[in-house]
């Protein structure tokens, strides 16, 4: 058994990483933490470092981390990482899979019913102090497709199918369907999919095959009254073909939590839409966050110390 360092540098927020700290060492007394609150501290501990909690290490700084033998990123998204390259250098990486999935998933329920009952249009005119009566419909009934059911797709098509909604999923593994969805397609099933979706919901980690998923074609196929839901990647829809669509109505609309230049530059067009509902990449926003990043980092801290390798969420 050994007393691994772990490092949770400057990059995460001075705050964030003492928080972190305090709560990992609480959960593990024995544990050996370091917080760093500059890149000259974060640089000067590196080479010590046998684990690092962060959102991103580059390569130059691994070259320097000569101990390093576990990175966990404090996102589930890991794209901002070469796999083969931690694979290479005998680097174990973990996600944070699974914490965001409840706020996540509740969002995704706004973002239906929001459409559903037409409250974008009610915040406008509340914005605008104009009375015009409009008409909202029942999400009970309606159809959520889902692209990537882990464990925020999986969530969300829980809550949906409890209001009562057909759910269609889509992953890469179909030997089993979650619970809450209807009927399973394989990736290559997108198309048969798509129009039978009255919404449709991108939770996928974006990969090589993901980048670039949803397109002109893929819209089309959507339908001029489905609505795209995307708290996974902007780049995981071709966001020119997107802003088309909705301005010609090939859809009936987008909620968007995420983007392909974040913040969103002020003249996208994407800001003018009526049909679109923006939110600044912040689904995954919760106050339980430390308790669950901890309950991860103390598991695989105690692994780490006895030269275990089955670490939880390990992808590499």
């Amino acid at each position: 058994m050994t007393t691994p360092l772990v490092l949770v540098p400057h990059s995460v927020g001075p705050e964030r990483a003492e928080a972190l700290r305090e709560s990992l060492e609480a959960a593990v007394p024995a544990a050996t933490v370091r917080a760093t609150t500059t890149p000259a501290e974060t640089a000067e501990h590196l080479p010590d470092a046998d684990g690092y909690v962060g959102y991103h290490l580059d390569a130059d700084a691994r070259a320097r981390a000569t101990n390093l033998r576990w990175i966990h990123c404090l996102s589930s998204g890991v794209d901002h990482y070469d796999l083969d390259a931690l694979a290479e250098e005998g680097v174990m990486l973990t996600n944070s899979s699974g914490i965001h999935a409840e706020p996540i998933a509740e969002q995704v329920l706004w973002y239906l019913l929001t459409f559903e009952r037409k409250m974008h249009v009610g915040q406008r005119q509340q914005a605008e102090g104009h009375w015009e009566r409009f008409e909202g419909g029942e999400i009970h009934g309606k159809t959520l497709g889902i692209v990537g059911v882990g464990a925020i797709g999986g969530r969300a098509a829980e809550l949906a199918s409890a209001l009562g909604m057909d759910v269609l999923g889509l992953k890469r593994d179909t030997s089993e369907v979650p619970d809450g969805v209807d009927e399973l397609f394989a990736p290559d099933g997108l198309h048969d999919l798509l129009p039978r979706v009255d919404y449709l919901l991108l939770a996928c980690p974006l990969t090589d095959e993901t980048a670039g998923l949803i397109g002109r074609e893929e819209l089309t196929l959507l339908g001029s009254d489905a609505v795209l839901v995307n708290i996974a990647r902007g780049e995981v829809v071709d966001q020119d073909a997107l802003v088309r669509a909705l301005t010609y109505h090939t859809i009936g609309g987008a909620a968007l939590d995420v983007f392909e230049e974040e913040p969103l530059p002020e003249d996208s067009p994407l800001w003018d839409l009526s049909n679109v509902v923006i939110t600044p990449h912040m689904a995954g926003s919760n106050p339980n966050k430390l308790d669950r990043w901890t309950e991860i980092l103390a598991e695989n801290y105690r692994k780490l110390a006895a030269g275990e390798t089955d670490l939880r969420n390990r992808l590499v």
